[in-house]
């Protein structure tokens, strides 16, 4: 079983060990960084701007390998596939202007990277 998951089990999921992912997308440039949110009914999630570049790149259901770190030396940052699960744009929230995008790290047979 991953680390990830085990911590999972353990109640203490990717959003308390992990402070921020990283997405690198071929042809997209430079890795794109965001901070960890755990929003409600969206316990991992990223807040991607409206207007970035990385937009039109994240689609519901592609899997991409996403660099997490943690806040602290704590743990090393890890490589693991994670699922897109849905994008939800904000419109005049605490969020406004920014699309919440719900990840779910994967295991297993799910690990096909997009």
């Amino acid at each position: 079983m991953r680390k990830a998951q085990q911590k999972q089990d353990r109640g203490q999921g990717p959003n308390r060990q992990y402070y921020s992912a990283e997405f690198a997308i071929k042809g997209l440039g430079p890795a794109y960084q965001f901070r960890l949110w755990d929003v409600g009914t969206k316990p991992l999630c990223v807040l991607v701007k409206e207007d970035s570049e990385i937009v039109p790149w994240l689609k519901v259901g592609h899997v991409f390998d996403v660099k997490y770190y943690s806040a602290g030396q704590d743990y090393a940052p890890e490589s693991l596939s994670t699922r897109i699960q849905d994008i939800t744009k904000d419109e005049d929230g605490r969020f406004k202007g920014h699309y919440l995008v719900g990840l779910k790290i994967l295991e297993g047979d799910e690990t096909t990277a997009a």
